[in-house]
């Protein structure tokens, strides 16, 4: 503690100009996401299948796929760009100030007195700020969804669906917002200078009880789970996971299928408690049983080897670091004058100021998380091998590819930087695929057809 209070002294210097750091962070950061992002579009121009996949992946669809990176990357700039202006914009004509003094007004007029104050004044700011920003960001929602995904086949929803789930977005935040940003001020207001402990308790114990109530309360609300039907594919998820001892609760299908075309497969649960399996019924649909297996096996491979649970543990220790970092600025007078509150030091205006300030950190971080996560994709990918799988997860690795048109190439710096996941071709190299035909991506519709020469793309 003694250190935190030498350092706060010393960054609480009104010679410090926080406002121009700020937008140099904010400007350094961005030149380097378009540096990357350039990089990337390079690879995306590119004709010519990679040597890796020549024996999988055919021309048409590997133009097609660099035609989807290219329209994707397009929209990242300028979303990207769009994105930037607007936060230069607060920062240079101290919106903060403006829409905190709008709150507070708000209250006065409104609110009865028992609920005047700095919390509901926060609450006030926080979902105020947030809807402008939703409502600012409906056209690039709108146009990735209706044009760019639908362009491509992706999109499967309707606009009265997106503006559904938009309204319930809403209604949850408010929901699980207001409670929780109002003890996470409290605990802040009454916990003095060792509130970074208790705040952290308190933010551990809101992750824990998110991973239990978003499989079970979020996720029906906004799609529709089915206990997954008798037959082989029931059998042989079964029996993987009383292979591996997976703790298997329940094991549903979700309609995936109504909002995109892509597939995905997941497990959610507390460690050391039952687990629930989820699997796309687009997964269902375009994969064969031993592929669905394959997939699910290196997803298990997460749980076997305790990724999720080291995963779990780091981001722990990672708000432990950020809010004992937060207790240094949350007094900084200079910081808070430099944005305009001259009188008042709401937490929260703290709060989001200090992530102004930390957001190079964030870069850094943001790139060591994706370096262990890709070797827990590899080790992932390593145990679903061990267990017999390896044609079998090279097959669905190169389908999910080809249905989902992802990037058969990437820059490595833009890679490393971005991806969680190891590429295609790294994950080929690494189970030791060779083929000498290219993967169906068609499902058998019978155990005949199965059994039966499957035709090349």
């Amino acid at each position: 503690m003694d250190f935190l209070r030498r350092l706060a002294a010393g960054l609480d210097d009104r010679n410090i100009p926080w406002k121009t750091l700020i937008i140099t962070f904010a400007l350094g950061e961005y030149a380097l996401e378009s540096y990357l992002s350039y990089r990337q579009y390079q690879v995306l121009q590119r004709k010519t299948v990679p040597q890796q996949l020549k024996n999988e992946i055919d021309q048409e669809t590997f133009d097609k796929s660099q035609k989807y990176g290219r329209a994707k990357a397009k929209f990242g700039f300028v979303s990207g760009l769009w994105s930037q202006v607007k936060n230069l914009f607060v920062i240079r004509y101290d919106v903060y100030p403006r829409l905190w003094a709008i709150a507070g007004l708000a209250m006065t007029k409104y609110a009865p007195a028992r609920f005047q104050g700095e919390i509901t004044q926060s609450l006030v700011f926080a979902f105020g700020y947030s809807f402008i920003e939703t409502i600012m960001g409906l056209p690039f929602s709108y146009y990735y969804n209706f044009v760019l995904e639908q362009h491509y086949g992706f999109n499967k929803q309707t606009v009265g669906l997106w503006v559904s789930d938009l309204l319930k977005s809403q209604a949850l935040s408010l929901a699980f917002g207001i409670p929780i940003g109002a003890a996470f001020l409290k605990i802040i207001q009454n916990t003095g200078d060792q509130f970074f402990l208790y705040i952290w308790m308190f933010t551990l114990a809101v992750q824990l009880g998110a991973i239990t109530i978003y499989p079970n309360l979020i996720v029906p609300i906004f799609n529709k789970l089915t206990p997954l039907e008798p037959g082989e594919l029931k059998e042989k998820v079964e029996a993987l996971a009383q292979r591996l001892q997976f703790p298997l609760a329940e094991l549903q299908v979700i309609d995936g299928s109504k909002r995109s075309a892509h597939s995905n497969a997941y497990f959610t649960g507390l460690p050391f408690l039952p687990k629930k399996i989820v699997i796309y019924d687009t997964l269902i649909e375009k994969s064969e049983t031993k592929e669905v297996e394959a997939i699910l096996a290196h997803e298990l491979g997460h749980w076997k080897m305790g990724h999720t649970s080291k995963l779990l543990g780091i981001s722990s220790f990672h708000l432990f670091y950020v809010f004992a970092l937060f207790s240094v600025f949350i007094n900084n007078n200079s910081l808070y004058e430099a944005f305009g509150f001259m009188k008042q030091r709401p937490i929260i205006i703290g709060f989001i100021l200090f992530n102004e300030v930390l957001s190079p950190t964030d870069s850094l971080v943001k790139l060591l998380m994706n370096i262990l996560t890709r070797k827990f994709e590899f080790e992932a990918d390593a145990f679903s091998l061990k267990l017999g799988y390896a044609a079998e997860l090279a097959q669905s690795l190169i389908k999910l590819q080809i249905q989902n048109l992802s990037s058969m190439d990437a820059d490595w710096m833009y890679s490393s930087y971005h991806y969680s996941h190891p590429i295609l071709t790294e994950r080929l190299k690494a189970v030791g695929w060779t083929s000498e035909k290219k993967v169906s991506v068609a499902k058998p519709s019978s155990k005949e057809d199965s059994d039966a020469p499957k035709k090349d793309l």
